[in-house]
Order: C-alpha cells, then structure tokens, then sequence
C-alpha cells in the first residue's frame, strides 16, 4: 500500500502546477483569515453564501479545489472580489 508522503514524492508536477497549487493554497489561506477576522463561523459563512456548511470545510481543508462561481459567492458577502493581476517578476 502506497502512502501519500511515497505517491506525494513521486508526482511530477510542473513549475506551473506548483504556482497554481501555491496560488490556490494562499487565495484559500486569506478566505480564512477574513472569515476568522470577521469572527464568523464556517456555519455563519455558509449561511451568507447560500452553501452548506461541507462545502466550507471542504475548501477550508484543501479537500477539494473551489471552483469560480463558488469563490465568489463566498467572497462577495465578505466583501471581497477576485482580481486578476500580473504576477511580480522575481
């Protein structure tokens, strides 16, 4: 049986693969913060959006990866948007 540390260690992602998992995992990382700064709960959050409560957790916890639509619906009763930016060269 494979564990996920040995399949992880296997993967061949690309550079592009890891920006965009790096990309998602602080777009995700700053929804939590807000939400926790607003002194809301996943429930609480839930609630303004019009989701279920697992649908919260699921993005929360990186089980899944949000889609669009979603992101903004959460995004939008907390105030926020996306915006599409250039990446700083480095």
């Amino acid at each position: 049986m494979t564990t996920w540390k040995e399949l992880k260690n296997n993967l061949v992602l690309s550079k592009e693969d890891i920006n965009a998992i790096e990309l998602e995992k602080d777009l995700i990382r700053t929804m939590v913060h807000i939400r926790e700064e607003k002194g809301l709960t996943q429930s609480q959050l839930a609630e303004m959006c019009h989701v279920k409560q697992p649908v919260i957790a699921r993005m929360e916890s990186s089980a899944h990866s949000p889609r669009i639509d979603t992101l903004l619906r959460i995004l939008t009763p907390l105030g926020y948007t996306l915006q599409i930016v250039p990446l700083e060269k480095k």
